[in-house]
Formats: structure tokens, C-alpha cells, sequence
């Protein structure tokens, strides 16, 4: 079997082997084999690809430093193909000299890796919402709204972009000064993350669906989606952006309108993606693959770093929603976790 580590052109090589696939050859393999609601995220612009012949799929990672390559979720791959396949990745990062760890695994993900010798925890949950009983009727949706009603008599309106207008420079580059004033507001020693999140612009934008609030001509707020594949298809709120002075109540109008148009075209599902460090219970944990240690310093991070990551924040947006399904989500170290590892995603996420 020929093991080929692979890349997307717009990446540097990670893991010294010739660069045969292409960002175009993943998101095929992600339309015929994915699942995961969070699967486009690793088309992001800065993942590598693996791929061994005679197998269908890939495997998307990110390499970091020297010692290391981060896979993003499970193999993208037909069930029968995705254990060689990570075998054969696995040879590849061994002969390569580096250590594999895993994000964003689903649960049948986890529960393979664990069998092979993998530490692995419950990293988060994520959130999704069933379109097809999605709507703000009824008292729990009162202040959601409310909300929404006082961002529409502020004169704030909601539009999908086109293809033509989000390649306008000038367009492009209100977007910018959106993200740039978002991070300013949040503090000096603020970071924007990678990796787990969505991403605009790249070879995969003309996949993504924007929608953009703007007040008096201005453009005041966007919101990003990224296509879901598989049984629950649909669509994942992937990045939220608004400037610090817009009115209450705009990021529930986007989201809203977004989420009411996406299912008159035919969505099954609006993702709200993962929540690093809440929802873990015990009974989502893998028993022969947990760590005792991995488990109490992912509660310290949700209980006091709250600088490190907002989950409370975040939590509380998916939550007023009411999702209809909750997901854990794992993490897998080989073998024994390594303090390294800790500061290997903490880098790879920009969270430090």
C-alpha cells in the first residue's frame, strides 16, 4: 500500500511527503463520506491531507512544530476504509517522527481509537437544531423575541450575499474592519482562534452561505455557515462577527432570518457547531480510554478559564435556541497525555 501524506496547494508541506491531493479531492470525499456537522472546517486553508492508495477517503490535519500532526475529526472515509486508513496514517507519523493527536472525534471515532491503545476524553458538545421544528412560538422564546423585534424597529436589515457582491473588494473589506473592530473589543490580550472554527475567503468560500445585517447602509454584522453532509445535512453556524455598537438584538435577527430561509430551500438541519469543555457527563465517557487527569483539567478550563475560552458565552447563544440534539465530542492522545499536548492545541487553536 503507498502511504501519501497529502496537501491543499495553498498549505505548506507538514509531513515531508509529495503533495498529491488537492483541497478539491477532500470536499469530495466529504460529500460522498461525511457525517460530521463540523466536517467542512477541515477544508479550513492550513490543513494537510493524508490519503493511502487503495483506500477511499483522507484524513485532515494540521502539523505543529516538529513533533506533531493534529487530526481534525475522524478519517473522512467509507466506514469499511476509515481503520486502515488511519493505520496506515499512523505508520506514516511514526516513520515521520511525530505524534498524532485527534480533535473533534464522534463518538464511533472515539470508541476505534480507544481500542487501539488512545487516551480519550469528552472535549465538549456540540448543538444542532431539526429545521423542520425550528420557530420563536411560545413563552420560551419570548425574549429571543423580543430581541428580534428591537432589531428590526432599529431599521436593522438581514440579506444573504451573493456570489457577486462577497467578491467586491469594498465588500471584503467592510468584513474585515468587522472582524478587526470585534477582536479590538474584546481585549488586548484576545486571540482569533483556528482550527475549530469556520473561516472566511479561501478556495471553499463559494460553498459557504453569508448573511449580513446592516443599518442605514452600513454594514453592522455577519454570520458564516459552512454545508453539512450526510443523514443530518443541512448547514453549521460556523463564524459570528458584529461590531461593538450595533443594536440589541441583531446576532437573534441574523440568525433567525438565516435559519428561516436555509429551510424554505430545503435544510434539514442548522449545526450550531461544538462548545469546547461543556456537557461532560460520565455517560458519555469511553471507560477503557478516559484519563482520570485529561478529565479534571478539562472541568478546571470550564470551571475558571473562562479567558482561555468564553463557553459561557458561547452556551448560552446555542442554548436559547433550543437544540433538539446534543453531541459529545472527544479528544485522543496516544498512549499517555503529555503536558506537551496541552500546549501543542492550545497553539494549534491560537487559544495561547
Amino acid at each position: 500500500m503507498k502511504l501519501t501524506p497529502t496537501q491543499h496547494p495553498s498549505t505548506r508541506s507538514g509531513g515531508g511527503g509529495p503533495a498529491e491531493a488537492t483541497v478539491a479531492d477532500a470536499h469530495a470525499a466529504l460529500r460522498e463520506h461525511g457525517q460530521h456537522s463540523s466536517g467542512f472546517l477541515a477544508l479550513n486553508t492550513g490543513n494537510d491531507y493524508f490519503a493511502a492508495e487503495g483506500l477511499s477517503g483522507v484524513i485532515a490535519y494540521r502539523p505543529f512544530g516538529r513533533g506533531y500532526w493534529v487530526q481534525f475529526s475522524g478519517p473522512i472515509a467509507s466506514p469499511d476504509a476509515c481503520a486502515p486508513l488511519e493505520d496506515a496514517f499512523h505508520e506514516a507519523a511514526a516513520r515521520a517522527g511525530r505524534r498524532v493527536l485527534k480533535v473533534q472525534l464522534l463518538r464511533g471515532d472515539a470508541e476505534r481509537i480507544a481500542a487501539d491503545g488512545y487516551v480519550v476524553n469528552q472535549f465538549g458538545s456540540s448543538y444542532s437544531i431539526d429545521l423542520s421544528q425550528f420557530g420563536l412560538i411560545g413563552g420560551k422564546f419570548r425574549k429571543t423575541r423580543s430581541m428580534v423585534a428591537r432589531s428590526r424597529k432599529a431599521g436593522v436589515t438581514v440579506s444573504e450575499v451573493d456570489r457577486e457582491r462577497s467578491a467586491d473588494p469594498g465588500f471584503v473589506a467592510q468584513l474585515d474592519a468587522i472582524d478587526a473592530a470585534w477582536l479590538r473589543d474584546k481585549g488586548k490580550h484576545t486571540k482569533e482562534l483556528r482550527f475549530l472554527i469556520g473561516q472566511r475567503g479561501g478556495p471553499m468560500q463559494e460553498h459557504r452561505k453569508l448573511f449580513v445585517a446592516e443599518l442605514e447602509g452600513r454594514l453592522i454584522a455577519y454570520f458564516s455557515f459552512s454545508p453539512v453532509y450526510g443523514r443530518q445535512h443541512g448547514w453549521l453556524a460556523d463564524l459570528e462577527r458584529r461590531l461593538p455598537d450595533t443594536p440589541p438584538g441583531v446576532a437573534d435577527h441574523l440568525f433567525s432570518d438565516a435559519a428561516k430561509k436555509m429551510y424554505r430551500e430545503g435544510a434539514g438541519w442548522l449545526h450550531l457547531g461544538l462548545t469546547p469543555f461543556v456537557g461532560l457527563e460520565a455517560e458519555h465517557e469511553i471507560a477503557n480510554g478516559r484519563s482520570r487527569m485529561v478529565g479534571l483539567a478539562l472541568n478546571s478550563i470550564r470551571e475558571y478559564g473562562g479567558a482561555l475560552y468564553p463557553a459561557d458565552s458561547a452556551l448560552s447563544f446555542k442554548l436559547k435556541w433550543r437544540p433538539h440534539l446534543v453531541t459529545p465530542e472527544y479528544v485522543a492522545f496516544p498512549k499517555r497525555f503529555r503536558l506537551r499536548d496541552a500546549w501543542c492545541l492550545a497553539r494549534t487553536t491560537n487559544a495561547l
